[in-house]
């Protein structure tokens, strides 16, 4: 007679499952605010949305995404509690571009085996980043692969949906000649671009506890910093009159100057200078390690900037010392200006039409700085 086949002798432990949740729901409840109903494990996370009867004419925002192959180096590294900041910071970032406040978030955990421990890492990272963001973790779910992924391996990703009011909404409509770009300083490599670093770090035969003098730190260290979290930063200059930000931009896949592009109006162009800010030396060393052309690494990597932040030339200094008071590294990046200004003569390559957006565009002047 054939051995009984059941649901955990197939990969699946239903009751490893329960455990993860028991030792992630705390850090899961301090995100909810009066506004979460019916708790931790519901079928579905629920909202009261009553707040937004005090809108005149409410936008809901939403954004989803993932962290990419950085899961792997925190798989290699077996530190699990900060990639919740990486997923994060790639969804919500995305919302507040528009000028939205993230209200909640979900998360979807696909693994090869549930171990519970590692499973609530991941999501008590995810909850103290949306604590960071200031939005509530509703909901989430773990699914167990086996035979699709190896018992060491997962991914995550999310969603969350946003609220702005419909004449407040940020973007290419409010920008202007003249304007101003400010720089808000990345954490380091963030999410994006991490095929490129890894395979940089492969061929070089580099291993992650390798202590890096010019990074202060060891490789893997360097490597799984999390990504800087700039929502409630965002939000706080958006809602500073003596500001008045026009638009934002996530720097994020594509590299600055194809993210940017996407926020300006056409007609529009906008000159970055390459010497405002000094190139962190991660991004120094994964050029020099493997050989990558400028050009490359700054089409795939944040090259130190996050975030950027398009204001009129009267808001800037306050732009500057507001990011300043909230511990984020902000200059002036360039300035936009008609693109009939732009010398026909001027062979420097213009950056436009870029995520199916036909609107503005960007030049890249001067030369990069390293440390």
């Amino acid at each position: 007679m054939n051995q009984p086949i059941t649901y955990a002798s197939a990969g699946v432990d239903t009751e490893a499952g329960d455990r993860a949740v028991e030792l992630m729901k705390d850090a899961v409840r301090a995100t909810h605010g009066p506004q979460v109903l019916g708790g931790v494990g519901g079928f579905a996370g629920l909202y009261d949305a009553s707040a937004l009867t005090r809108y005149r004419q409410p936008l809901l925002a939403t954004s989803t995404d993932g962290v990419g192959t950085k899961v792997a180096l925190a798989q290699a590294m077996d530190i699990h509690d900060t990639i919740g900041f990486d997923l994060v910071g790639m969804v919500v970032d995305d919302i507040v571009v528009v000028g939205a406040e993230p209200l909640f978030m979900t998360d979807y955990i696909a693994c090869g085996s549930v171990v519970p421990e590692r499973i609530a890492d991941v999501v008590r990272g995810i909850a103290a980043a949306c604590s960071v963001a200031g939005t509530a973790l509703v909901g989430g779910e773990t699914a167990e692969h086996p035979g699709l992924l190896e018992p060491e391996e997962y991914d995550v990703a999310g969603a969350a949906t946003g609220v702005v009011e419909a004449d407040a909404v940020l973007g290419p409509e409010r920008v202007q000649a003249g304007d101003v770009l400010v720089a808000m300083g990345s954490s380091g490599l963030h999410s994006n671009g991490y095929s490129l670093v890894r395979r940089v770090i492969a061929v070089a035969g580099w291993e992650l506890d390798r202590d890096v003098p010019e990074l202060g730190r060891t490789l893997g260290a360097e490597l799984l910093e999390p990504t800087r979290v700039y929502a409630a930063d965002c939000l706080a200059l958006a809602r500073a009159e003596r500001v008045g930000v026009h638009a934002f931009t996530h720097v994020t896949g594509g590299g600055l100057a194809a993210n940017l592009a996407r926020v300006l109006p056409a007609g529009l162009v906008a000159d970055v200078d390459r010497s405002s800010w000094v190139v962190p030396p991660v991004f120094d060393l994964v050029r020099r390690l493997g050989s990558v052309p400028w050009s490359d690494l700054q089409n795939t990597l944040n090259l130190g900037i996050g975030m950027v932040a398009v204001v009129p030339a009267e808001g800037v200094d306050a732009a500057i010392a507001l990011c300043a008071d909230r511990n984020v590294p902000a200059w002036v990046l360039g300035r936009v200006r008609p693109a009939e200004d732009v010398a026909a003569a001027d062979d420097t390559e213009i950056v436009s039409g870029t995520k199916g957006v036909q609107g503005g565009g960007v030049r890249l002047l001067g030369e990069y700085r390293t440390g």
